[in-house]
């Protein structure tokens, strides 16, 4: 049986070989399609932008004068390169979670476990079940020789990636407002709300990266609900807009529109798609010896313990 042992280890090494040589892989293919989809956002950017100042507000973009019109063009290029410079960043390591004793301490300071009374017993322990899971679950992905480490780092990075186009997107149109081509009665949690607006994955009919919006206004005495039934009246264009409805084009860059719009970013994330596919493989492989370690280690212990009468 030492002889099975030793090969499901040498096995599972191999795996964990072949995991960490693709983290690097991983790596270098994210740094090479973060590189180019900074440069790919900073056009389409610019390319929402020129609809939006010259076929959509015109005529506020022709009021402004010429030092206001470089100014706002300057401010969006900024915008755009520390964009790029800010998904680069994706790449070095989070700071480190705070260990699991000082998250029971915390816990325990909050909920008063030192004062619970017996009636709360099963609630502890049930407590104290969940953070051995929640240890055990941290420690696979704390782990990088671990497929969960490296499928965890990549989650980060894809939603790393999605928060940097939503704050683009917002401090864009934010740029946009403060030079007078969206309008200056538009507040602030529309703007918001229009650059964290979810939609589908597939694009859509019309200029990429921008999204039309109703905003439908309702007459109050209380300036903060007001704010409060523009943000909830918050709506995509379509149907019969009623006679207090604002019609607005706003910036709302998309991952998917941008990848279309560019041949070298979508030929990076075709990349990033074939190592997730060789991940997927690890990991099965990862867990089948895992597994197999583990029904080794119990026979063992079975017959370790076993006595004939």
């Amino acid at each position: 049986m030492s002889g099975t042992s030793e090969r499901i280890e040498r096995e599972i090494a191999g795996v964990e070989e072949a995991i960490a040589s693709l983290t690097i892989e991983f790596y270098n293919i994210y740094n090479g399609y973060l590189t180019v989809l900074g440069q790919a956002t900073k056009k389409q950017l610019i390319l929402a932008c020129y609809h939006i100042c010259t076929q959509v507000y015109p005529d506020s973009f022709i009021k402004l004068s010429f030092n206001q019109r470089q100014k706002m063009q300057q401010s969006l290029r900024k915008l755009a390169i520390a964009n790029s410079e800010k998904l680069q960043l994706l790449l070095k390591p989070e700071e480190e979670e705070l260990e699991e004793s000082e998250e029971v301490e915390e816990l325990a300071e909050n909920e008063g476990w030192q004062e619970a009374s017996e009636k709360h017993e099963a609630d502890r322990r049930e407590i104290k079940r969940e953070l051995a899971n929640y240890t055990t679950e941290k420690a696979k992905l704390s782990n990088p020789k671990s497929p969960e480490y490296l499928i965890n780092w990549q989650e980060r990075m894809e939603k790393g990636i999605v928060k940097n186009l939503k704050s683009l997107s917002r401090d864009s149109n934010r740029c946009l407002q403060n030079a007078g081509i969206l309008p200056k009665q538009l507040p602030a949690p529309i703007l918001e709300a229009a650059s964290n607006t979810e939609t589908s994955g597939d694009a859509i009919a019309g200029p990429p990266n921008l999204l039309n919006l109703i905003i439908e206004t309702v007459e109050s005495e209380d300036s903060e609900a007001d704010l409060e039934n523009l943000a909830a009246n918050l709506a995509r264009l379509g149907g019969s807009p009623s006679p207090n409805a604002m019609h607005i084009t706003a910036i709302n860059l998309r991952l998917s529109e941008i990848e279309f719009a560019d041949a070298n970013v979508t030929g990076w994330r075709q990349q990033i798609r074939n190592l997730s596919m060789r991940l997927n493989t690890l990991r099965r492989d990862y867990h089948k010896k895992q597994r197999e370690r583990t029904i080794v280690e119990a026979e063992s212990a079975w017959r370790a313990c076993w006595f004939e009468d």
